[in-house]
Protein backbone atom coordinates (compact mmCIF):
# COMPACT_ATOMS: atom_id res chain seq x y z
CA UNK A 1 0.00 0.00 0.00
CA UNK A 2 1.20 3.65 -1.22
CA UNK A 3 2.22 6.21 1.61
CA UNK A 4 -0.88 8.43 0.35
CA UNK A 5 -3.01 5.21 0.22
CA UNK A 6 -2.38 4.75 3.72
CA UNK A 7 -2.70 8.11 4.96
CA UNK A 8 -6.19 8.39 2.46
CA UNK A 9 -7.25 5.82 4.94
CA UNK A 10 -7.29 7.87 7.99
CA UNK A 11 -9.47 10.41 5.91
CA UNK A 12 -6.51 12.90 5.87
CA UNK A 13 -7.90 14.55 1.91
CA UNK A 14 -11.46 15.10 3.49
CA UNK A 15 -10.68 16.12 6.92
CA UNK A 16 -10.74 19.88 8.61
CA UNK A 17 -9.01 20.19 11.67
CA UNK A 18 -7.62 22.91 14.10
CA UNK A 19 -3.86 23.81 13.43
CA UNK A 20 -3.63 24.24 17.54
CA UNK A 21 -1.95 27.26 18.42
CA UNK A 22 -4.10 27.36 20.87
CA UNK A 23 -5.66 24.96 23.01
CA UNK A 24 -8.38 25.54 23.26
CA UNK A 25 -9.10 27.37 20.11
CA UNK A 26 -10.23 30.53 19.45
CA UNK A 27 -13.54 29.45 18.52
CA UNK A 28 -14.55 28.06 21.61
CA UNK A 29 -13.57 31.57 23.79
CA UNK A 30 -16.25 33.16 25.49
CA UNK A 31 -17.29 36.30 26.93
CA UNK A 32 -16.52 35.42 30.92
CA UNK A 33 -13.27 36.85 29.83
CA UNK A 34 -13.71 40.84 30.24
CA UNK A 35 -11.42 43.82 30.67
CA UNK A 36 -11.29 43.35 34.24
CA UNK A 37 -10.09 39.82 33.89
CA UNK A 38 -6.97 40.98 31.47
CA UNK A 39 -6.06 43.96 34.45
CA UNK A 40 -5.91 41.33 36.58
CA UNK A 41 -3.82 39.00 34.50
CA UNK A 42 -1.98 41.56 34.06
CA UNK A 43 -1.19 42.90 37.84
CA UNK A 44 -0.63 38.89 38.44
CA UNK A 45 3.01 39.32 36.40
CA UNK A 46 5.60 38.83 39.10
CA UNK A 47 8.51 41.67 39.50
CA UNK A 48 11.45 41.12 37.07
CA UNK A 49 9.42 38.45 34.95
CA UNK A 50 9.86 38.25 31.30
CA UNK A 51 7.05 38.76 28.94
CA UNK A 52 6.04 38.67 25.51
CA UNK A 53 4.36 41.25 23.25
CA UNK A 54 2.31 40.80 19.95
CA UNK A 55 1.40 43.94 18.53
CA UNK A 56 -1.65 43.95 15.83
CA UNK A 57 -1.72 46.76 13.27
CA UNK A 58 -4.81 45.71 10.92
CA UNK A 59 -4.00 47.87 7.91
CA UNK A 60 -2.48 47.13 4.49
CA UNK A 61 -1.90 49.32 1.52
CA UNK A 62 -4.17 46.48 -0.32
CA UNK A 63 -5.99 43.67 0.54
CA UNK A 64 -4.62 40.58 -1.11
CA UNK A 65 -7.32 38.20 -1.84
CA UNK A 66 -6.01 35.09 -0.77
CA UNK A 67 -5.32 36.23 3.07
CA UNK A 68 -8.21 35.41 5.89
CA UNK A 69 -6.04 38.03 8.42
CA UNK A 70 -8.37 40.99 10.38
CA UNK A 71 -7.23 43.79 8.12
CA UNK A 72 -8.83 47.04 6.37
CA UNK A 73 -7.26 48.46 3.32
CA UNK A 74 -6.47 52.44 3.24
CA UNK A 75 -4.79 54.57 0.31
CA UNK A 76 -4.11 57.13 3.22
CA UNK A 77 -1.90 56.87 6.04
CA UNK A 78 -4.06 58.84 7.97
CA UNK A 79 -5.74 55.85 9.66
CA UNK A 80 -2.42 54.37 10.68
CA UNK A 81 -1.24 57.20 12.38
CA UNK A 82 -4.58 57.65 14.35
CA UNK A 83 -4.30 54.26 15.16
CA UNK A 84 -0.52 54.26 16.35
CA UNK A 85 -1.97 57.25 18.72
CA UNK A 86 -4.53 54.29 20.28
CA UNK A 87 -1.67 51.81 20.20
CA UNK A 88 0.56 54.33 22.85
CA UNK A 89 -2.52 54.64 24.95
CA UNK A 90 -2.81 51.03 25.10
CA UNK A 91 0.58 50.46 26.38
CA UNK A 92 0.38 53.41 28.83
CA UNK A 93 -2.69 51.18 30.18
CA UNK A 94 -0.39 48.43 30.39
CA UNK A 95 2.90 49.64 31.79
CA UNK A 96 0.43 51.08 34.24
CA UNK A 97 -0.45 47.48 35.48
CA UNK A 98 2.89 46.15 35.30
CA UNK A 99 5.34 45.10 38.20
CA UNK A 100 8.64 47.01 38.67
CA UNK A 101 11.23 45.34 36.37
CA UNK A 102 9.47 43.43 33.96
CA UNK A 103 11.15 42.79 30.34
CA UNK A 104 10.47 41.48 27.07
CA UNK A 105 11.78 38.33 25.89
CA UNK A 106 10.04 38.44 22.29
CA UNK A 107 8.53 41.29 20.43
CA UNK A 108 6.70 40.97 17.09
CA UNK A 109 4.75 43.32 15.11
CA UNK A 110 2.22 41.97 12.79
CA UNK A 111 -0.66 42.54 10.74
CA UNK A 112 -1.63 43.60 8.46
CA UNK A 113 0.96 45.36 7.68
CA UNK A 114 3.22 47.34 10.36
CA UNK A 115 5.42 48.98 7.97
CA UNK A 116 2.77 51.09 6.77
CA UNK A 117 3.46 53.45 10.11
CA UNK A 118 5.82 56.27 8.55
CA UNK A 119 8.93 56.03 9.80
CA UNK A 120 8.23 58.63 12.69
CA UNK A 121 5.49 56.81 14.07
CA UNK A 122 7.26 53.48 14.15
CA UNK A 123 10.12 55.65 16.50
CA UNK A 124 7.24 57.03 18.96
CA UNK A 125 5.28 53.35 19.08
CA UNK A 126 8.80 51.69 19.24
CA UNK A 127 9.87 54.38 21.95
CA UNK A 128 6.61 54.05 23.96
CA UNK A 129 6.75 50.13 24.22
CA UNK A 130 10.08 49.84 25.27
CA UNK A 131 9.51 52.99 27.96
CA UNK A 132 6.54 50.53 29.29
CA UNK A 133 8.62 46.68 28.95
CA UNK A 134 12.18 47.39 28.44
CA UNK A 135 13.75 44.82 26.31
CA UNK A 136 15.45 42.31 28.18
CA UNK A 137 19.08 39.91 27.62
CA UNK A 138 18.98 38.24 24.10
CA UNK A 139 15.53 39.69 23.41
CA UNK A 140 14.47 39.32 19.80
CA UNK A 141 12.66 42.29 18.50
CA UNK A 142 10.61 40.88 14.80
CA UNK A 143 8.68 42.83 12.27
CA UNK A 144 6.53 41.56 9.61
CA UNK A 145 7.92 43.32 6.49
CA UNK A 146 5.87 43.90 2.84
CA UNK A 147 8.73 44.11 0.39
CA UNK A 148 6.11 46.73 -1.41
CA UNK A 149 5.80 48.76 1.73
CA UNK A 150 9.12 49.59 3.05
CA UNK A 151 11.96 52.38 2.48
CA UNK A 152 14.98 53.38 3.48
CA UNK A 153 13.55 55.82 6.50
CA UNK A 154 10.99 53.25 7.89
CA UNK A 155 13.94 50.54 7.76
CA UNK A 156 16.25 52.80 9.05
CA UNK A 157 13.56 53.77 12.06
CA UNK A 158 13.33 49.87 12.47
CA UNK A 159 16.68 49.05 12.45
CA UNK A 160 17.53 51.69 14.98
CA UNK A 161 14.83 50.66 17.36
CA UNK A 162 16.43 47.22 17.67
CA UNK A 163 14.77 45.21 15.39
CA UNK A 164 17.13 42.27 15.24
CA UNK A 165 14.84 39.31 12.72
CA UNK A 166 12.52 40.55 10.20
CA UNK A 167 9.79 38.39 8.43
CA UNK A 168 8.97 38.71 5.11
CA UNK A 169 5.49 36.77 3.38
CA UNK A 170 6.58 35.51 -0.30
CA UNK A 171 3.42 33.41 -0.83
CA UNK A 172 4.70 32.41 -4.17
CA UNK A 173 7.23 33.85 -6.75
CA UNK A 174 4.92 33.03 -10.03
CA UNK A 175 3.53 35.87 -11.50
CA UNK A 176 0.28 33.90 -12.80
CA UNK A 177 -0.31 32.56 -9.45
CA UNK A 178 0.20 36.21 -7.58
CA UNK A 179 -1.91 37.68 -10.60
CA UNK A 180 -4.68 35.10 -9.42
CA UNK A 181 -4.13 35.39 -5.83
CA UNK A 182 -4.28 39.81 -5.57
CA UNK A 183 -0.79 39.10 -4.53
CA UNK A 184 2.15 41.19 -6.56
CA UNK A 185 5.31 40.95 -5.33
CA UNK A 186 8.07 40.45 -7.99
CA UNK A 187 11.22 37.92 -7.14
CA UNK A 188 13.18 40.89 -7.46
CA UNK A 189 11.43 43.28 -5.12
CA UNK A 190 11.19 40.55 -2.68
CA UNK A 191 15.19 40.23 -3.03
CA UNK A 192 15.58 43.86 -2.88
CA UNK A 193 13.95 44.04 0.16
CA UNK A 194 15.67 41.18 2.08
CA UNK A 195 19.37 43.20 0.85
CA UNK A 196 17.89 46.56 2.72
CA UNK A 197 17.37 44.43 5.75
CA UNK A 198 20.81 42.76 5.56
CA UNK A 199 22.41 46.10 5.09
CA UNK A 200 21.14 47.72 7.72
CA UNK A 201 22.99 44.65 10.31
CA UNK A 202 19.28 42.64 10.56
CA UNK A 203 20.78 38.67 10.66
CA UNK A 204 17.83 37.03 10.93
CA UNK A 205 15.08 36.35 8.44
CA UNK A 206 11.82 34.27 8.29
CA UNK A 207 9.97 33.73 5.49
CA UNK A 208 6.43 32.17 4.85
CA UNK A 209 5.79 30.63 1.52
CA UNK A 210 1.95 28.92 0.62
CA UNK A 211 1.25 25.36 -0.96
CA UNK A 212 -2.55 24.58 -2.18
CA UNK A 213 -2.44 27.71 -4.11
CA UNK A 214 -4.44 28.09 -7.45
CA UNK A 215 -2.62 27.24 -10.44
CA UNK A 216 0.25 25.73 -8.38
CA UNK A 217 1.94 22.24 -9.35
CA UNK A 218 5.17 21.13 -8.50
CA UNK A 219 6.98 22.55 -10.65
CA UNK A 220 6.03 25.73 -9.95
CA UNK A 221 6.05 25.37 -6.27
CA UNK A 222 9.87 24.26 -6.91
CA UNK A 223 10.42 27.02 -8.60
CA UNK A 224 9.40 29.65 -5.93
CA UNK A 225 11.50 27.38 -3.11
CA UNK A 226 14.49 27.40 -5.43
CA UNK A 227 14.24 31.45 -5.86
CA UNK A 228 13.47 31.69 -2.00
CA UNK A 229 16.37 29.64 -0.94
CA UNK A 230 18.32 31.83 -3.07
CA UNK A 231 17.65 34.18 -0.32
CA UNK A 232 18.70 32.29 2.34
CA UNK A 233 16.45 33.13 5.24
CA UNK A 234 16.95 31.59 8.60
CA UNK A 235 14.01 29.50 8.78
CA UNK A 236 10.70 29.42 6.80
CA UNK A 237 7.04 28.92 7.52
CA UNK A 238 5.46 26.72 4.48
CA UNK A 239 1.51 27.05 5.65
CA UNK A 240 -1.29 25.54 3.83
CA UNK A 241 -3.69 27.94 2.17
CA UNK A 242 -6.72 27.87 3.51
CA UNK A 243 -9.75 28.35 1.01
CA UNK A 244 -12.57 29.57 2.64
CA UNK A 245 -14.15 31.92 0.93
CA UNK A 246 -17.41 31.52 3.06
CA UNK A 247 -15.49 33.33 6.21
CA UNK A 248 -12.88 35.41 3.56
CA UNK A 249 -15.08 37.18 1.84
CA UNK A 250 -12.10 38.62 -0.79
CA UNK A 251 -11.38 34.67 -1.36
CA UNK A 252 -14.32 34.71 -3.88
CA UNK A 253 -11.78 36.74 -6.17
CA UNK A 254 -10.08 33.08 -6.35
CA UNK A 255 -11.10 30.30 -8.94
CA UNK A 256 -12.43 27.51 -6.67
CA UNK A 257 -11.83 25.72 -9.85
CA UNK A 258 -8.43 26.29 -10.24
CA UNK A 259 -7.44 24.99 -7.22
CA UNK A 260 -5.43 21.86 -6.19
CA UNK A 261 -7.04 18.78 -5.01
CA UNK A 262 -6.38 17.23 -1.13
CA UNK A 263 -3.84 14.63 -3.03
CA UNK A 264 -1.87 17.27 -5.08
CA UNK A 265 -2.01 19.70 -1.96
CA UNK A 266 -0.19 16.71 -0.07
CA UNK A 267 2.33 16.74 -3.61
CA UNK A 268 2.93 20.04 -3.10
CA UNK A 269 3.88 19.87 0.21
CA UNK A 270 6.14 16.88 -0.24
CA UNK A 271 7.65 18.91 -3.12
CA UNK A 272 8.39 21.68 -1.24
CA UNK A 273 9.75 20.02 2.00
CA UNK A 274 11.80 18.03 0.07
CA UNK A 275 13.66 21.26 -1.11
CA UNK A 276 13.91 22.64 1.91
CA UNK A 277 16.07 19.43 3.57
CA UNK A 278 18.12 19.03 0.65
CA UNK A 279 19.21 22.45 1.46
CA UNK A 280 20.81 21.55 4.81
CA UNK A 281 17.22 23.06 6.45
CA UNK A 282 16.35 20.89 9.93
CA UNK A 283 12.13 20.04 9.65
CA UNK A 284 10.79 22.16 12.83
CA UNK A 285 7.22 20.70 14.03
CA UNK A 286 4.95 19.97 10.50
CA UNK A 287 5.33 22.90 8.55
CA UNK A 288 8.62 25.05 9.57
CA UNK A 289 11.98 24.16 8.55
CA UNK A 290 15.57 25.81 10.13
CA UNK A 291 18.75 26.39 9.69
CA UNK A 292 20.84 24.47 12.21
CA UNK A 293 21.98 27.81 14.53
CA UNK A 294 18.24 29.16 13.89
CA UNK A 295 16.58 29.24 17.14
CA UNK A 296 13.90 26.96 16.81
CA UNK A 297 16.26 24.05 14.96
CA UNK A 298 18.29 25.17 18.78
CA UNK A 299 14.90 24.75 20.78
CA UNK A 300 13.72 21.71 18.83
CA UNK A 301 17.03 19.82 19.58
CA UNK A 302 16.83 20.67 23.20
CA UNK A 303 12.84 20.06 23.65
CA UNK A 304 12.00 23.65 24.56
CA UNK A 305 10.41 24.35 21.35
CA UNK A 306 7.05 25.90 21.91
CA UNK A 307 4.02 26.70 19.74
CA UNK A 308 1.88 30.11 19.54
CA UNK A 309 -0.36 32.01 17.68
CA UNK A 310 2.64 32.71 15.07
CA UNK A 311 3.09 29.12 15.04
CA UNK A 312 6.76 27.70 16.47
CA UNK A 313 8.51 29.46 18.60
CA UNK A 314 11.99 28.96 20.89
CA UNK A 315 10.53 31.92 23.71
CA UNK A 316 9.46 29.60 26.62
CA UNK A 317 8.12 33.31 28.46
CA UNK A 318 4.95 32.05 30.31
CA UNK A 319 3.03 35.27 29.09
CA UNK A 320 2.26 35.90 25.57
CA UNK A 321 0.67 39.98 25.86
CA UNK A 322 -1.30 40.69 22.99
CA UNK A 323 -1.98 44.70 22.27
CA UNK A 324 -3.97 45.85 19.15
CA UNK A 325 -7.39 45.33 17.55
CA UNK A 326 -8.59 41.49 17.75
CA UNK A 327 -4.90 40.52 19.48
CA UNK A 328 -4.88 37.37 21.62
CA UNK A 329 -2.81 36.91 24.77
CA UNK A 330 -2.08 34.44 26.72
CA UNK A 331 -1.09 33.99 30.92
CA UNK A 332 -0.68 30.87 32.74
CA UNK A 333 -4.62 31.42 33.74
CA UNK A 334 -6.01 31.80 30.16
CA UNK A 335 -6.43 33.08 26.81
CA UNK A 336 -8.01 37.44 26.85
CA UNK A 337 -8.78 38.21 23.00
CA UNK A 338 -9.22 42.08 22.36
CA UNK A 339 -12.63 43.40 20.24
CA UNK A 340 -11.89 42.03 16.82
CA UNK A 341 -13.55 44.93 15.19
CA UNK A 342 -10.94 48.39 15.16
CA UNK A 343 -13.51 50.30 15.89
CA UNK A 344 -14.75 48.80 18.87
CA UNK A 345 -11.08 48.58 20.00
CA UNK A 346 -10.43 52.09 19.62
CA UNK A 347 -13.51 53.42 21.50
CA UNK A 348 -12.82 50.94 24.36
CA UNK A 349 -9.01 52.35 24.68
CA UNK A 350 -10.28 55.68 24.14
CA UNK A 351 -12.16 55.67 27.75
CA UNK A 352 -9.46 54.21 29.37
CA UNK A 353 -10.11 50.55 29.31
CA UNK A 354 -8.65 47.11 28.17
CA UNK A 355 -10.70 46.33 24.90
CA UNK A 356 -10.95 42.57 26.05
CA UNK A 357 -14.19 40.93 24.93
CA UNK A 358 -13.58 37.02 25.53
CA UNK A 359 -11.34 34.41 26.47
CA UNK A 360 -10.93 31.35 28.22
CA UNK A 361 -10.11 30.58 32.00
CA UNK A 362 -7.78 27.54 31.68
CA UNK A 363 -9.11 24.07 34.07
CA UNK A 364 -6.77 21.91 35.04
CA UNK A 365 -7.45 19.39 32.08
CA UNK A 366 -7.14 22.13 29.81
CA UNK A 367 -3.43 22.78 30.98
CA UNK A 368 -3.06 18.72 30.28
CA UNK A 369 -4.45 18.65 27.25
CA UNK A 370 -3.57 21.49 25.61
CA UNK A 371 0.17 20.37 27.15
CA UNK A 372 -0.08 16.91 25.02
CA UNK A 373 -1.79 18.54 22.13
CA UNK A 374 1.57 20.80 22.21
CA UNK A 375 4.21 18.46 22.33
CA UNK A 376 2.79 16.61 19.35
CA UNK A 377 2.58 19.10 17.46
CA UNK A 378 6.32 20.38 18.36
CA UNK A 379 7.63 16.80 19.11
CA UNK A 380 5.79 14.24 17.98
CA UNK A 381 5.85 12.48 20.99
CA UNK A 382 4.49 12.97 24.70
CA UNK A 383 6.48 12.61 27.72
CA UNK A 384 4.43 10.41 30.63
CA UNK A 385 6.78 11.37 33.29
CA UNK A 386 6.84 15.01 32.23
CA UNK A 387 2.89 15.28 32.38
CA UNK A 388 2.55 12.70 35.43
CA UNK A 389 5.11 15.56 37.53
CA UNK A 390 3.56 18.70 35.76
CA UNK A 391 -0.24 18.07 36.20
CA UNK A 392 -0.82 15.40 38.52
CA UNK A 393 -2.28 13.28 36.38
CA UNK A 394 -2.63 9.79 36.91
CA UNK A 395 -0.40 6.63 34.69
CA UNK A 396 -3.92 4.99 34.66
CA UNK A 397 -5.52 8.26 33.20
CA UNK A 398 -2.44 8.24 30.29
CA UNK A 399 -3.14 5.49 29.07
CA UNK A 400 -6.75 5.74 28.96
CA UNK A 401 -5.84 8.65 26.79
CA UNK A 402 -3.17 7.02 24.73
CA UNK A 403 -5.63 3.52 23.88
CA UNK A 404 -7.86 6.12 22.29
CA UNK A 405 -5.60 7.95 20.25
CA UNK A 406 -4.28 4.38 19.32
CA UNK A 407 -7.65 2.83 18.86
CA UNK A 408 -8.08 5.68 16.04
CA UNK A 409 -4.54 5.88 14.26
CA UNK A 410 -4.01 2.17 14.40
CA UNK A 411 -0.27 1.87 12.86
CA UNK A 412 0.11 5.69 13.32
CA UNK A 413 0.91 6.04 16.74
CA UNK A 414 3.22 4.05 18.91
CA UNK A 415 3.71 3.61 22.68
CA UNK A 416 7.16 4.27 23.65
CA UNK A 417 9.46 3.40 27.11
CA UNK A 418 8.53 6.96 27.77
CA UNK A 419 5.22 7.67 26.42
CA UNK A 420 3.59 8.15 23.14
CA UNK A 421 4.97 8.68 19.24
CA UNK A 422 3.55 9.43 16.35
CA UNK A 423 6.25 7.77 13.96
CA UNK A 424 7.80 9.52 10.47
CA UNK A 425 5.22 8.19 8.27
CA UNK A 426 2.25 8.97 10.04
CA UNK A 427 3.38 12.94 10.73
CA UNK A 428 0.91 14.15 7.42
CA UNK A 429 -1.87 13.41 9.90
CA UNK A 430 -0.23 14.90 13.10
CA UNK A 431 -3.19 18.01 13.71
CA UNK A 432 -5.76 14.76 13.57
CA UNK A 433 -3.81 12.73 16.24
CA UNK A 434 -3.91 15.74 18.29
CA UNK A 435 -7.85 16.09 17.68
CA UNK A 436 -8.21 12.80 19.66
CA UNK A 437 -6.95 14.81 22.95
CA UNK A 438 -9.23 17.29 22.71
CA UNK A 439 -11.92 17.16 24.47
CA UNK A 440 -14.17 20.34 23.01
CA UNK A 441 -16.96 20.15 20.25
CA UNK A 442 -15.51 21.00 16.76
CA UNK A 443 -18.79 19.89 14.93
CA UNK A 444 -19.37 23.68 13.85
CA UNK A 445 -16.31 25.08 13.48
CA UNK A 446 -14.90 25.43 10.40
CA UNK A 447 -11.42 24.71 10.70
CA UNK A 448 -8.67 24.75 7.09
CA UNK A 449 -8.24 21.26 5.63
CA UNK A 450 -5.97 18.98 7.11
CA UNK A 451 -3.19 18.93 4.65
Amino acid sequence: MSAESQLAQFGIFDARVPRYTSYPTAPHFAGGVNAATFARWIEAVPENGAISLYMHVPFCRRLCWFCACRTQGTSSDDPVVAYAEVLKAEIALLKARLAPGVRLSRLHWGGGTPTMMPAAVIAEVAGAIFDAVPLGPDAEFSVEIDPNEIDEPRLAALAAAGMNRASIGVQDFDLDIQKTIGRDQTYEVTRDAVLAIREKGVKSLNADILYGLPHQTPARIADSVQKLLSLSPDRVALYGYAHVPWMARRQVMIPSDAMPTPPERLELFETARRLFVWDGYREIGIDHFARPEDGLAVAQAQGTLRRNFQGYTDDTSPVLVGIGASSISRFPQGYAQNAAATSEHIKAIRSGSFSTHRGHDFTAEDRLRGRIIEALMCDFAVDSAELIRDFGVSPAALDAMYAKAMAAFPGMVALTRTGLSIPPHARPLTRMIAQSFDAYDHAKAQHSAAI
